[in-house]
């Protein structure tokens, strides 16, 4: 089972909203102990996303937390700090893809290779929104925190 995220960057979440997210991944690792969960590590919801999987980790030893880069590069940020934060990094076969797509292309293959999508989307434009709608498109189960809260 791999379960990956999608959010708004500038998100601030509530609460019941961390409440609610906590019990939708307790829900899913009791089914599958082993989930691998995808996070591009962009923005307050994957922060909120990855805090509470390092949470449920204590109790759940079997989650694999994996970084999705969207640059093969050494020197990108992010890549070079995902060990702090991330069981381990992975990154699409998106080569191809110009510099300036690599996030949504990054984002298109989470979505392509997973079995849930949790979100936390409340406008209908922005990157989080884009994700989404492709998901839907893939017919990928949606939990979208900000309808279902």
């Amino acid at each position: 089972m791999i379960i990956t995220f999608c959010g708004h960057s500038n998100y601030s979440y509530s609460e019941k909203d961390k409440i609610r997210l906590k019990e939708i991944l307790v829900k899913e690792v009791k089914k599958n102990p082993s989930c691998k969960f995808y996070l591009g590590g962009y923005g307050e919801f994957d922060d909120l996303c990855r805090a509470t999987l390092i949470e449920l980790k204590k109790t759940f030893a079997k989650i694999e937390i994996l970084f999705i880069s969207p640059y093969l590069d050494e020197n990108y940020y992010k890549f070079k700090n995902a060990s702090l934060y991330y069981d381990g990094s992975i990154y699409p076969p998106i080569e191809s893809a110009p510099k300036k797509l690599a996030i949504i292309k990054r984002n298109e293959w989470m979505v392509e290779n997973a079995d849930l999508l949790v979100a936390f989307v409340r406008y209908s434009f922005g990157g989080a929104a884009q994700t989404l709608k492709f998901a839907k498109q893939k017919k990928i189960p949606v939990v979208n925190l900000y309808k279902n809260g």
